[in-house]
C-alpha cells in the first residue's frame, strides 16, 4: 500500500493489546500534508459566517424562491445579503423579546425556504441552539425531541403547524411560542392559547420585538450551534451537539479540497435547496456556499417538479442523493430511447467514446469536446445548463449510474461520506479520477482517519487489503449525544469516532464502504433501517413463524422471507375456498396477499414508517434451520447466509414489486 498517493500517512498501525482489536495506520489528505488549514481570522462562529459575508457582499442575491403568480411558478425572486440580514436581525430581537437567551433551544419544522434559514442565522447570532424537526423521524419523535431537547419556540412552515399542536398537551412543559413561516387560522389561535402559549403569524412575529434591541452574546468556537437529532439503531433519536468550531473547520477543509482540485467556489455560483436542512449534509453546504457570499435558490418542496425547478434556477453545484439521481439516469435513458435509432445510436457511440477518453484519463471538458457540443450539451441543458459538479451523499451511488452521469451531465461526479457525528463531509472522490468510481474518495483535508480491525466479522486492518471499521478524528467531530453520555462513550474512545461503517482502503488512498458493523442500513433515498427491530415488531404477527426482512441501499423498499404458520395459513385457506397442501400455498400469490396484509396492520398498529412497511414476500414453508446454515445454535439469522441461499427469491421480489 505503499504509493496511496491522495493520502500521507501519519502514524503507524498498532497489533491488538489489552482486549482492544489492532487498528491500522492513521492518513490524512495528502492536500493537508502540510497541515490542516488554518482558522480564518475573526471567524469563530455560523453568525460569523453570515455577518463577514453580510460586511462583504451586502448587495448580492443570497435566498430566492419562485413567486406564485395566478397558480403558477415565475422566476426566482431574490433577497439579498443585507436584506436578509435586516430580517435576521428583526426575527432574533423577537426570539429574545419571548425570554429565550445564549443556550435557550428553537425548533424549526418545515421543508427547507427562506424563512427557514432567516430563523437559523437568528438563533446563530444570538447563541440560541436551532433544533431542527423532520417528520421522517415518525409520529412520536416531534414530540420526543421538543421534550427531550427542553424547546421553548418553534417555527413551522403554515402547513405543518397543525402537526406541532398533536404534541399538546405533553410538548407544552416547555414550549411557549409558536410561530408560522406563514399565516395562522383563527381556530389554531384558540387551540394553542388553551394551553396558555402563543402562536404568531410570520409578518406578526417580525414586528413583535418593535424597537427593542438586544445585545448580542460572544459567541465562541466551542459553543453548540445545532443539535440534530438523527435515528437510532433502536431506540429514541439521538441528539447530536454541533459546535461552531465543527462547522467552521469542515468548511475551512472542503474549501482547501475545492482549490486544490481547481475548483473553487466563487460569489457567482448558485445552489438549489432541496435536501432536507434538517439534515447535516445540506446544513454545511449551505453555510459554504454563505461563506462565498454565493446563492441559495429554493425548491417548491415537489419532488416532481424538482427537475423544472433546477431548469429555472440554473444551478452551479447540485448536491443531490442517489435516489435523486436514480431518477435522473432513468430519465435520461426513456427520453434517449424515446427518439428514434439515430438519436440512440449517435448517443450510445458519443458515450463508449467519451467514457473510453476518460478511462484513459482525459479529463471530462476534455475528452470528447465535439460529443460534448453535439450531443451531451441537450443532458446539460436538462439540468439548467451552468452544473459544475454534482455531489452525492447520504447512501451509496450505483456504479453504472455514477459513470453513466461522469460521462454525459458535462460535469463532475463526486461521492462523498460522512456521519452527522463527523459533521457530514468526511471522505469525497476527487474530479477526474475515473478509479474513484465506486468509492467515497479520499479522507477530506481536515481530518485523520483509520481502521479498526473487527475479528468477529474477520475483517484486519493490518491486512495487505485492510479492511476494518471506519474511524475518524479531528475537529469537525461532534461534541457528544445530548443528556446520552453513555452513547457518547461508546461510539467515542480516546478521540476516536467509530462510525459502524466497514470500509477497505483502496491503492490510490480512497476508501470504499463495503458492510455495516451492525445490522442496519440505508436505503437508496438515505433513510436508516434497523432490521432487528422491525424483525421483532414483525414477529409478533400470529400468521408467521419466523421472518427475515432484506433490503439494501440501492433499493428504496424492503422485502421479506416469511415461514409461515402452518395452522393459520391452512385455515385461511379453508375459509377463503383454497385448496393445496402447505407447499402448495406457500406458492399461491393469495396466500402471500393474505401475509403482506397481516404484516401491514401489525406495521399500521406499531405506527411504522412508510418506508418499514414489506412491500413483497416469499413464503417458505421449510423453516430456517441450521442444516442449511441460516441460523445460529442460537437462532441468531446468518444475514449474509440467508441472502446467498434466498437470492434468487430476492431478485424476484425486487422485479415484482416495482
Amino acid at each position: 500500500m505503499a504509493e496511496m498517493q491522495h493520502v500521507v500517512k501519519v502514524e503507524e498501525g498498532r497489533p491488538a493489546a489489552d482486549g482492544r482489536p489492532s487498528v491500522g495506520p492513521t492518513y490524512r489528505s495528502a492536500f493537508a500534508r502540510d497541515g490542516f488549514p488554518a482558522p480564518v481570522d475573526g471567524l469563530d462562529s455560523c453568525y460569523d459566517i453570515f455577518r463577514m459575508a453580510v460586511e462583504k457582499y451586502p448587495n448580492n442575491r443570497m435566498l430566492g424562491h419562485r413567486a406564485i403568480v395566478d397558480g403558477k411558478a415565475g422566476a426566482y425572486v431574490w433577497r439579498t445579503y443585507k436584506e436578509v440580514f435586516d430580517i435576521a436581525n428583526k426575527i432574533g430581537n423577537s426570539i429574545r423579546s419571548c425570554g429565550l437567551t445564549k443556550g435557550s433551544r428553537c425548533g424549526i419544522y418545515g421543508a427547507n425556504s427562506p424563512e427557514w434559514i432567516i430563523t437559523m442565522e437568528a438563533c446563530n447570532a444570538h447563541g440560541v441552539y436551532c433544533v431542527p424537526l423532520y417528520d421522517t423521524l415518525g409520529a412520536g419523535a416531534i414530540e420526543f425531541i421538543l421534550c427531550h431537547a427542553e424547546v421553548e419556540i418553534a417555527f413551522a412552515e403554515e402547513k405543518k403547524v397543525a402537526e406541532l399542536l398533536k404534541t399538546f398537551p405533553k410538548s407544552t412543559e416547555f414550549l411557549k411560542t409558536i410561530v408560522s413561516f406563514g399565516k395562522v387560522t383563527q381556530e389554531q389561535k384558540e387551540e394553542v392559547s388553551k394551553y396558555g402559549l402563543s402562536i404568531y403569524s410570520w409578518d406578526e412575529f417580525i414586528s413583535l420585538a418593535g424597537d427593542q434591541e438586544f445585545d448580542l452574546p460572544v459567541n465562541q468556537r466551542t459553543d453548540i450551534c445545532t443539535i440534530m437529532y438523527t435515528s437510532g439503531t433502536t431506540g429514541d433519536p439521538k441528539g447530536v451537539l454541533i459546535s461552531n468550531a465543527s462547522i467552521i473547520c469542515l468548511i475551512a477543509g472542503v474549501d482547501r479540497l475545492l482549490n486544490s482540485v481547481n475548483e473553487r467556489l466563487e460569489e457567482t455560483d448558485v445552489y438549489m435547496s432541496y435536501l432536507p436542512l434538517a439534515h447535516i449534509f445540506d446544513r454545511v453546504v449551505e453555510e459554504l456556499f454563505m461563506f462565498h457570499g454565493a446563492s441559495i435558490g429554493f425548491w417548491r418542496g415537489d419532488v416532481k417538479l424538482l427537475v423544472e425547478d433546477i431548469g429555472t434556477l440554473k444551478p452551479t453545484i447540485l448536491c443531490a442523493v442517489p435516489r435523486v439521481l436514480d431518477r435522473i439516469f432513468s430519465g435520461l435513458q426513456a427520453k434517449i430511447s424515446a427518439g428514434g435509432f439515430i438519436k440512440s445510436t449517435m448517443f450510445n457511440l458519443a458515450y463508449k467514446f467519451k467514457q473510453f477518453r476518460m478511462m484513459r484519463g482525459a479529463k471530462h471538458n476534455e475528452a470528447a469536446a465535439i460529443c460534448d457540443k453535439v450531443v451531451f450539451s441537450k443532458v446539460k441543458e436538462g439540468l439548467g445548463g451552468n452544473v459544475r459538479v454534482i455531489l452525492s451523499g447520504a447512501a451509496p451511488l450505483a456504479t453504472h449510474v455514477e459513470e453513466y452521469l461522469r460521462v454525459v451531465t458535462c460535469a463532475h461526479v463526486l461521492q462523498g461520506y460522512g456521519l452527522t457525528e463527523t459533521c457530514a463531509g468526511s471522505f469525497v472522490s476527487l474530479p477526474n479520477q475515473m478509479s474513484m468510481i465506486g468509492t467515497v474518495g479520499p479522507p477530506v483535508p481536515n481530518i485523520d482517519a483509520r481502521l479498526e480491525s473487527v475479528p468477529d466479522m474477520n475483517y484486519d486492518a493490518l491486512a495487505s487489503t485492510p479492511r476494518g471499521e471506519i474511524c475518524i478524528k479531528g475537529e469537525t467531530l461532534f461534541s457528544g449525544y445530548y443528556r446520552r453520555e453513555d452513547l457518547t462513550e461508546e461510539v467515542l474512545v480516546d478521540g476516536w469516532f467509530h462510525t459502524g461503517d466497514i470500509g477497505e482502503w483502496q491503492p490510490d488512498g480512497s476508501m470504499k464502504i463495503i458492510d455495516r458493523k451492525k445490522n442496519i442500513f440505508k436505503l437508496s433515498q438515505g433513510e436508516y433501517v434497523a432490521v432487528e427491530n422491525l424483525e421483532n415488531i414483525y414477529g409478533v404477527v400470529s400468521a408467521i413463524d419466523s421472518i427475515w426482512v432484506y433490503g439494501n441501499s440501492f433499493e428504496s423498499f424492503l422485502v421479506a422471507v416469511v415461514n409461515p404458520n402452518k395452522e393459520a395459513l391452512e385455515s385461511w385457506a379453508e375459509g377463503n375456498g383454497i385448496s393445496g397442501d402447505f407447499e402448495a400455498l406457500c406458492e399461491n400469490p393469495k396466500a402471500k396477499e393474505y401475509i403482506l396484509g397481516e404484516l401491514s396492520k401489525t406495521g399500521k398498529e406499531k405506527k411504522l414508517k412508510g418506508f418499514e412497511f414489506i412491500r413483497a414476500v416469499h413464503l417458505d414453508p421449510v423453516p430456517f434451520d441450521m442444516e442449511r446454515d441460516l441460523i445460529t445454535p442460537t437462532y441468531k439469522r446468518k444475514r449474509p447466509q440467508l441472502l446467498k441461499y434466498y437470492q434468487g427469491a430476492i431478485d424476484n421480489m425486487y422485479k415484482s414489486a416495482k
